[in-house]
């Protein structure tokens, strides 16, 4: 029997490792960049998009100038950044391979456009719906629109950096002039993209992602419904200790990784060993974070379920109906922003409840995560009987297991 159960246990045990091997291989890769200008590296790094060809972004496309007659823009001219918005937007309002657009001494892209390490650009440079990756020179201003400017080390831009709809990362790069970061204007928009086309847009984004979350959540039903089941148990027990202790794991998530870098750094061994421990603590971390949510959901669609079968309804109980009912429970926020998101009031309202309610679900879910040891530690999930339980009086009170202790009815007399 003893043999029997630690088989089990290490059989539970693999099959959840093979699931964090799971969930670790569909996170996107295209934010996975081995040495990316972004994380301080000299912008050659090898990528694993540049692997995985299928996982690249559509190259970018110069922009045909528009003539004397279409729409014209002058980067050298920063000072009214809204109205320099409108114009590119207005140049946008067609789809974005037919765009016409003439800049002043400079060139447009649609798309992401790179500036190669040995590469001079001699004029101002302006980037669509796309981010500017600048590895050599350009003697100009750079304008992103939806897109971020980024500089590798040894980057140069001879002039104003103006990021509308994104961020300016110098990364050792050196830009001489003013950067400057734009919010974009959610009137202009709007009005540069139909409100049909927009909440088609949004709607295929949270359907990936439903999608997505979906196929991880029946994947954990299938390799480690007990981890899964110990965790969503841990969720409706120990519900607030959960979300402390998701807020402690989030706040101490940077000063863990302080620790390792610098626990690892003080061996020569220790510091090649830096890049990998720091994946698998991301890894770790990812995983946690998904089962907790997939957990949360879990519970959510088992109480929905329960409480439609008190109520009469037929209903087939069953783990994977748990999972597709809470995660439709929990996307339905999101479907209300996607619909009513272009709203000028209400839509950053909705944004901002949904995003509110998404970070309580996943600190709770990955709080839990975290008391469960990722659903191998009972003592939270209410599955563990005290010891007075055990006692003869309880047991002569409660011949079957889960029936509450109650009184006898007194006789009656005859």
């Amino acid at each position: 029997m003893r043999g029997s159960e630690t088989l089990l246990r290490q059989l539970s045990r693999s099959r959840a490792a093979w699931l964090g091997l799971l969930i670790a291989c569909l996170v996107p890769c295209q934010y996975l960049h081995a040495a990316g200008p972004k994380n301080g590296g000299s912008g050659k790094g090898l990528r694993i998009t540049d692997l995985l060809p299928f996982l690249q972004q559509n190259p970018p496309q110069v922009v045909v100038p528009a003539g004397t007659q279409g729409t014209v823009v002058d980067p050298s001219h920063l000072e009214e950044p809204v109205r320099l918005e409108r114009t590119l937007r207005n140049a946008m309002r067609d789809k974005s391979d037919n765009v016409h657009l003439t800049v002043t001494n400079g060139t447009a892209h649609v798309g992401t456009s790179v500036v190669k390490a040995d590469e001079v650009v001699h004029g101002h440079l302006v980037v669509l719906k796309g981010n500017a990756e600048v590895h050599g020179k350009v003697e100009g201003n750079v304008i992103a629109l939806d897109g971020d400017i980024v500089l590798s080390k040894g980057a140069q831009i001879v002039g104003d950096a103006l990021s509308i709809g994104g961020n300016v990362d110098l990364n050792e790069g050196s830009i001489t002039g003013a950067i400057t970061t734009l919010e974009p204007s959610p009137e202009l928009v709007i009005q540069a993209g139909s409100i049909p086309g927009l909440i088609a847009r949004r709607s295929a984004g949270l359907l990936g992602l439903f999608f997505t979350m979906v196929v991880l959540g029946f994947a954990m039903v299938t390799f480690a419904r007990p981890n899964l089941e110990i965790v969503s148990d841990t969720v409706s027990h120990s519900l607030g200790r959960s979300f402390t202790a998701g807020l402690l794991g989030e706040m101490l998530v940077l000063p863990s990784i302080g620790l390792i870098v610098v626990g690892l750094a003080i061996t020569l061994i220790g510091t090649v060993l830096v890049p990998f421990a720091l994946a698998v603590f991301s890894l770790l971390i990812i995983a946690a974070l998904l089962s907790g949510i997939l957990a949360v959901a879990y519970n959510m669609g088992e109480t929905i379920t329960r409480r439609r079968m008190a109520r009469g309804i037929f209903v087939s109980p069953n783990a994977y109906r748990y999972v597709l009912t809470g995660l439709a429970g929990l996307g339905t926020v999101w479907l209300a922003w996607v619909v009513f998101g272009w709203v000028p009031v209400a839509g950053p309202l909705m944004l901002a409840v949904a995003m509110l309610s998404t970070w309580v679900v996943g600190t709770i879910g990955f709080g839990a995560a975290l008391l469960s040891r990722g659903g191998v530690r009972e003592h939270f999930a209410g599955r563990l009987l005290a010891p007075i339980m055990m006692t003869d009086e309880h047991l002569w009170a409660t011949p079957r297991m889960g029936v509450p202790i109650v009184k006898r009815p007194p006789k009656e007399k005859s």
